[in-house]
């Protein structure tokens, strides 16, 4: 009877060690395929805050709040699944899956550039695709394409974090990519409401009875519109560096290595013309001219989104 409990309790022993085991491998895998996917993180955060520059400030952080929820249901729901199950039984459709998404990059981030240089022209566009000016419709349609966007940076993060556990079972992998989408949605989400909510908090300094305080306040008050306007631009710039990067990678993946090739041999030529600043000078080429290609897509993808305006109406649910 002892003999037979105190083997209970080294198997029960040995079940703790091993989980606890498994725990510290999911923790560092987790924390290895988080620092690979900063990137696209950085760019994520990037990219969220202007799709509520502009809005009443009583709707930023509900907004906000709308869009992180449905990152966390982009990432736990719908990419977590398929990631698991196209890396088992279909690896090869994993990378057209990301060019499509590439796609929708460039044309968000074109037809924003569009907005910036022609915004009269954009408006009508905005205005023949979306067919509504109600304020709760155009905030439903803000959020929604916020979150269209996420689930393609989240599928970026989602492949970058399987890439790097590939050679782990199934559980591990779930739980990493769990907790990569977890941690990632939270720390974004949560920089972006304290960017967006600067401007309140400066303005709630301003009337401080200590100097410093009401000093340093009225330079929220002043300086974050602006940083959201510059954030916004840099989003913009994000959303076609990355659209731009999924593609040429997409091709070079399928065997079509001339883009690649080509972008690398005038990003490493350039790259030589400084000993001091060759890597910053070579990426800043590579993403310039990656990004240049992604506005040409993207200006091809809002030709064709204008010209099946009518049929997109017409798909619409009517409400």
């Amino acid at each position: 009877m002892a003999t037979g409990l105190i083997a209970l309790l080294d198997d029960i022993a040995a079940i703790a060690k091993l989980a606890a085991a498994s725990l510290d491998d999911i923790a560092a895998q987790t924390a290895k395929a988080g620092a690979k996917a900063a990137g696209v993180v950085i760019d994520d955060a990037a990219v969220t805050p202007r799709y509520v520059v502009g809005l009443s400030p009583a709707r930023e952080l509900p907004i906000i709040a709308r869009i992180a929820l449905g990152s966390l249901k982009n990432k736990l729901f719908y990419l977590l699944p398929a990631g698991l199950f196209l890396g088992y039984f279909a690896p090869w459709a994993i990378t057209p899956l990301l060019m499509i998404g590439g796609v929708y990059l460039c044309y968000e981030g074109a037809e924003k550039l569009y907005e910036y240089v022609v915004p009269h022209d954009a408006h009508d566009h905005e205005a023949a695709v979306s067919g509504t000016s109600d304020p709760a419709a155009l905030e439903n349609q803000k959020v929604s394409g916020a979150i269209r966007t996420d689930f393609i940076l989240s599928a970026e993060i989602m492949a970058l974090t399987l890439a790097n556990v590939a050679a782990s079972n199934i559980y591990t992998q779930a739980a990493v990519l769990a907790s990569v989408g977890i941690l990632i949605t939270l720390a974004v989400y949560g920089v972006v409401a304290l960017i967006v909510k600067a401007d309140d908090v400066g303005l709630s300094l301003a009337g401080s009875s200590l100097g410093l305080l009401r000093t340093f306040g009225r330079g929220l008050v002043v300086g974050v519109p602006v940083f959201l306007n510059i954030l916004a631009m840099i989003g913009t710039a994000a959303m076609l560096w990355v659209g731009g990067s999924i593609l040429v990678h997409g091709m070079a993946e399928l065997g079509y290595h001339g883009p690649e090739h080509f972008i690398e041999g005038i990003a490493a030529g350039i790259g030589t013309m400084s000993a001091y600043f060759g890597e910053i000078l070579h990426w800043t080429t590579t993403s310039a001219i990656q990004a240049a290609l992604a506005i040409v897509i993207g200006g091809v993808t809002i030709i064709l989104v204008h010209a099946s305006a009518p049929l997109i109406k017409r798909m619409r649910p009517q409400s």
